[in-house]
Formats: structure tokens, C-alpha cells, sequence
């Protein structure tokens, strides 16, 4: 990002108070431009090609597929001269596509994982000795369907700020997952039902439960 801010300040100079002082066959934006993007390039593709934290994935794959092309390229002092020069983009299409593999991979699990946590805590409160909330008049237990929701959405809208394409790929994905989720939820629903027929609040549970449905309608 430091980088950047210094490429774009850098040839914002050049277009406002360097370019007119020679020939335009000079090219001495587009000798500029080119100059920072390939040294990107290059330690994009360094980084792409070392060990990298699911974190680190993220953020390149931003830079390469966001920050660069639409704040950089598109800045307003500076798309016109950018758009004269053919710069291409910062990694190779093989190895982009790898690191995008290795973030959707790793962002499944991270939400698949965030389902199984949300769903291993109702089933905590079905155990707890606590009668669920009332929500206008009706017995309800919405937090489940709240966590699910939030955890897709977020998983989805950090996909969509790489691209639209990666975003796309990870909620088809994520909508795979989400049938699986509700049979997890189903069993365990239905093991409550039959094993703790005991328990002081059982009826509210199961109608706070069947209620809950129409959050994942």
C-alpha cells in the first residue's frame, strides 16, 4: 500500500509538472509507469510465489485485483495518461488463479467452521435451564438464523471486495454448504426432541426451534 501511494504521488508529478518539459516521443510518463509496474510485478509475483498466510492471500489478490486496477489506474489525474499505456496485469493469469483457489479454499472452511460453532451454541442453550425469548408474543430463537446469515454474508462480501468473480465463485460454494448446515441442524433438533422429553422448557425450545425456520427460508 506504501508502495502505491508512492507510485500514484509519483506520477501524479510527472503528468502535472514534468511530461510538458519534453518531446512527446519522450514517452516520459510511460517510461515511468511502466518502470513502477513491472518492479509491482515482480514482487507481486515474489510474494504470490512464497509461503503465504491465509491473510496475506487476501490482501495481495486485493491489491492485484482492486487497489491496483481501480484506485491506481483510475485515478483521476491519472487514468487518461494510464489508459495510453498497455501495462497488463500484475500477476500471471496460472498463478492468480492459484492464490484465488487457495483463498476460497481456506475461506470455506473458515465459514463452514464459523456454521459449526454457531449451531454447537444453540445446542448448548437447548441444554441451559433458561426458557428462549419471547418476540411478540411468540417464543423464539433467531440468533442462530442471525449467526448463519452473518457469517455467509461476510464471507461473501469479503470475496466480492477481491472481484466480482472470486465473489461469485465463493457463494456458489457457500450455498453448498448451507444445505449441509441445515441437516446438522435438523439431527440435532430432532436428538433434542427425543432425548429431553425432561426437560423443564422443552416445549417452548421446540416451538422457539420450528419457529426459527422461517429465518432460513
Amino acid at each position: 500500500l506504501h508502495m502505491g501511494k508512492t507510485m500514484k504521488e509519483d506520477l501524479t508529478v510527472v503528468v502535472k509538472y514534468i511530461i510538458q518539459l519534453y518531446p512527446p516521443e519522450f514517452n516520459v510518463f510511460g517510461t515511468y509507469a511502466e518502470l513502477y509496474h513491472n518492479y509491482f510485478a515482480s514482487q507481486a509475483k515474489k510474494s504470490a510465489e512464497s509461503r503465504l498466510e491465509d491473510k496475506d492471500i487476501y490482501l495481495l489478490l486485493s491489491w492485484v485485483h482492486n487497489i491496483y486496477p481501480k484506485d491506481m489506474r483510475k485515478d483521476p489525474a491519472l487514468a487518461k495518461e494510464l489508459d495510453k499505456v498497455k501495462l497488463g496485469s500484475l500477476l500471471p493469469s496460472s498463478l492468480s488463479k492459484e492464490l484465488e483457489k487457495k483463498y476460497l479454499d481456506s475461506e470455506e472452511v473458515t465459514v463452514k467452521n464459523m456454521l459449526s460453532r454457531c449451531l454447537d451454541k444453540e445446542i448448548q442453550r437447548w441444554k441451559e435451564d433458561k426458557e428462549p425469548e419471547m418476540l411478540n408474543g411468540h417464543f423464539q430463537s433467531e440468533l442462530l438464523g442471525i449467526f448463519v446469515i452473518q457469517s455467509i454474508y461476510s464471507g461473501q462480501k469479503r470475496a466480492q471486495d477481491i472481484s466480482r468473480a472470486v465473489g461469485e465463485e465463493l457463494s456458489q460454494r457457500l450455498l453448498k454448504e448451507l444445505p449441509a448446515f441445515l441437516r446438522s441442524y435438523r439431527d440435532a433438533f430432532e436428538e433434542f426432541k427425543e432425548k429431553s422429553t425432561k426437560h423443564t422448557y422443552y416445549k417452548p425450545i421446540l416451538i422457539a426451534n420450528i419457529n426459527n425456520c422461517w429465518n432460513f427460508r
